[in-house]
């Protein structure tokens, strides 16, 4: 994991995410007359992705649930709180020997306090892999399990990209930022998270089928909603375990001259038997973007693959264990 440069701000509270712009008040828009979504964002939160075990059966929490479910979890997700053999670093979320000051994640669940982002399916959790899609996650896992070479590594490993930062775009564990430019044909979104800027043309077709880290992504506008298709993703291990057939609809719509409502829906077949939906609010802040220094490319991939070869010229397993 890479380390960033926290800050230590709060963001101002937002009206509620089931409102939206009344006739008096007018959407603001540029030169062009597009709506303009211009400025620099967040979409952290404390929501997850996926509803949680304990609250399966709970769409949406009372005033009183959620506070003491927020309670709950930022103490459950403080690494100074947590003790090194006992916590693991995929539980909670995020690399333990970080410790807290390190972390921007959200410590508040989003407005209409849905107990998940995602809201299709129903249940609010993302769909099981079908088989094919089971058969390649088996095969990615068992290649980065063997450190085969610096193409089997995560791209997060090698400081290319980050889930969270998408797209789709999900709020993670710090560098939940954004900033959106616009001129007359494109956006751009540029995305704290690995330092990555999406231009993003208008149009109404794709005319490449060239596959891209970021896929090839075309805008359009319905109504003064921003609508972004993109399509030919190169890698297979973007979107929790999605193939490079996977398309992506984003969805950007004003809710208050602070607050934009991001929705997305996934569908792949090589990986799911159906879409998959969620939401999250993007809020405005008046603090700037920061470089984001990945320095596990520059070193820790290295030493990674130096490690693993080593065992192999001993006879041994990558894991220093003695081979059968």
């Amino acid at each position: 994991m890479a380390i960033p440069i926290s800050r230590l701000f709060l963001i101002p509270a937002v009206c509620s995410m089931l409102g939206s712009f009344s006739s008096a008040q007018e959407v603001p828009r540029t030169e062009y007359g597009h709506p303009d979504f211009q400025g620099t964002y967040t979409y952290r939160t404390l929501t997850p992705l996926n509803r949680p075990p304990e609250l399966a059966n709970k769409e949406t929490l009372t005033v009183a649930e959620a506070k003491e479910w927020e309670a709950f979890e930022n103490r459950r997700q403080n690494r100074d709180l947590i003790i090194d053999s006992v916590g693991g670093a995929g539980y909670p979320p995020g690399v333990i020997s970080y410790n807290e000051f390190w972390y921007e994640r959200g410590i508040e669940t989003i407005e209409d306090r849905r107990t998940s982002l995602i809201y299709d399916p129903p249940d609010g959790k993302m769909p099981g892999r079908n088989e094919v899609g089971q058969t390649r996650a088996k095969q990615v896992a068992q290649r980065r399990r063997l450190s085969e070479g610096p193409e089997a590594r995560t791209l997060a490993d090698r400081c290319l990209m980050s889930g969270g930062a998408g797209p789709p775009m999900i709020p993670g564990a710090y560098n939940n930022n954004i900033q959106l430019v616009q001129t007359k044909d494109h956006i751009m979104i540029v995305n704290e998270m690995i330092h990555r800027a999406r231009i993003i043309r208008l149009d109404s077709n794709h005319h490449t089928k060239q596959l891209k880290w970021d896929g090839d992504s075309i805008a359009s506008w319905d109504g003064d909603d921003l609508l972004i298709h993109t399509q030919h993703f190169y890698y297979d291990q973007n979107s929790r375990g999605s193939s490079p057939s996977m398309t992506l609809t984003e969805r950007f719509s004003w809710v208050n001259e602070n607050t934009l409502e991001y929705d997305f829906t996934i569908e792949d077949p090589l990986t799911w038997d159906q879409p998959w939906s969620a939401r999250v609010p993007i809020r405005r802040t008046d603090m700037p973007l920061y470089e984001y220094a990945c320095h596990e490319g520059n070193h820790g991939l290295a030493g990674i693959l130096a490690g693993w070869r080593r065992y192999e010229a001993m006879g041994m397993n990558g894991d220093g264990t003695e081979k059968n």
